[in-house]
């Protein structure tokens, strides 16, 4: 089977400063795949490239096979992008913007697509705006559809719910699942980590231009073995005991909560004993298991910050 999208050895420097390195990675065809990292990882730079905004200085990008730099015509209709920068034509209306956009790229406008695109993005109200009298979340609607017009089989997201409220968020990755569902593989950033853990079956991290992680989004969080159990405590605790320093127990709500970090190989039912051992005055007791953000900060070398 031909990769929706593959990149081998791919490399890019701005004056001397190399901000993409040897990046090799593919992507099937219908797959959600997310490409995470921290600002300044190289995500946009190769998502320019992929796009043909931006050079390759070395390394080969192919789109369903075709050579994004030999076959740029053809790869130009296979993918579809919004970028993380909000890019509108100030003086068209959101009609004429999704009328014209097909034609960038030699492709017919399919009207009935247009008015699902206008329908499922909340578009209609809005259509003889010009988009210098949109929202920020209405020009990344907007975005999205222009990216959507012509139909692409590969559909490149960067940051796309970045502004947006919760109630159009929810809206959109319904419609991501559903064109995926009909054959649209979907590259996905984000920096809101529980939407890639939601969305997305595998997962590549960039940091520094390099891939530190590729795997299904299942098999990186079980990687990553620390567990927390959290402990409502009944009356606040002045002093922790002695016996739980193997815990790095944080001491939160003026001591009536309590977060212990499980060791490696030590279960929750361990900790759990010791604490009953120790007479605690335990009310409540949670678990919580890592999540794809704790991959994210272990990986990047962000572990105790979020950005």
């Amino acid at each position: 089977m031909t990769d929706a999208l593959h990149i081998d050895a791919l490399n890019k420097a701005y004056s001397g400063n190399r901000v993409v390195k040897d990046l090799s990675f593919a992507i099937e065809p219908g797959e959600i795949f997310g490409l995470l990292g921290p600002n300044g990882a190289g995500k946009s730079t190769t998502i320019n490239m992929i796009g043909g905004v931006s050079r390759i200085d070395s390394g080969t990008i192919r789109v369903f096979g075709f050579d994004n730099q030999k076959e740029y015509l053809t790869t130009r209709r296979l993918v579809g992008i919004m970028h993380q920068e909000i890019v509108t034509d100030t003086f068209f209306t959101i009609d004429k913007a999704l009328r014209i956009h097909p034609g960038y790229y030699g492709v017919r406008l399919d009207k009935a697509w247009m008015n699902l695109l206008i329908d499922r993005l909340a578009l209609e109200p809005h259509l003889h705006k010009p988009m210098n009298k949109l929202s920020g979340g209405l020009k990344r609607r907007l975005m999205v559809a222009k990216a959507l017009i012509h139909k692409p089989r590969l559909l490149i997201l960067d940051e796309p719910t970045a502004g947006v409220d919760v109630e159009l968020r929810h809206s959109l990755w319904q419609f991501v699942r559903e064109i995926n569902q009909e054959g649209t593989t979907v590259l996905l950033t984000t920096h809101y980590l529980e939407e890639a853990q939601q969305m997305c079956g595998r997962i590549a991290i960039m940091n520094h231009g390099s891939l530190v992680a590729l795997d299904s989004t299942s098999h990186l969080m079980s990687q990553l073995e620390e567990r927390k159990i959290i402990l409502q405590l009944s009356s606040p605790l002045d002093a922790l005991p002695s016996e739980l320093s193997a815990f790095h127990v944080q001491r939160l709500g003026g001591g009536t909560r309590l977060v212990l970090h499980l060791p490696k190989g030590c279960s929750a039912g361990e900790a759990l004993r010791k604490v009953c051992a120790l007479g605690l005055p335990v009310a409540e007791v949670e678990t919580v298991k890592a999540s794809l953000e704790d991959v994210f900060l272990e990986l990047t070398g962000m572990k105790g910050s979020i950005e």
